[in-house]
């Protein structure tokens, strides 16, 4: 996939979520809420990924059933972050799955309760 194609499809999870603004970080997008971080994207390696809070424990099982998908990120995965490779073949159904999980983990109650209720 292009970067133009997945940065686009992590833009239009992303966004959908309410009051979610995108702003810049190093270089690469960051996802907010608040103005607090619930996704970014980044190069490891060169290797364009996504990284996202994980609920307590997921990270680890993420990572030990999917290494070549998921990997701890540098700096914030001793936090509990998840990275998720953008250039391997995708269920962007799964990753909006995990965006809407850091997003709930982020966003004041108030607003993922309203996601919830559909509005």
């Amino acid at each position: 996939m292009a970067s133009n194609d997945w940065l686009a499809q992590l833009r239009l999870i992303c966004l959908a979520l309410p009051e979610a603004t995108e702003g810049g970080g190093v270089g690469d997008p960051t996802f907010r809420v608040r103005d607090k971080i619930f996704a970014m994207q980044h190069r490891v390696d060169n290797r364009p990924s996504m990284w996202c809070k994980a609920p307590r424990g997921f990270q680890e099982v993420l990572v030990e059933s999917d290494p070549d998908r998921f990997f701890v990120p540098p700096y914030v995965g001793h936090h509990g972050w998840v990275g998720v490779w953008l250039d391997v073949e995708l269920d962007w159904e799964y990753i909006a799955d995990l965006v809407e999980d850091s997003y709930r983990l982020t966003a004041p109650k108030r607003l993922h309760t309203r996601r919830s209720a559909g509005e």
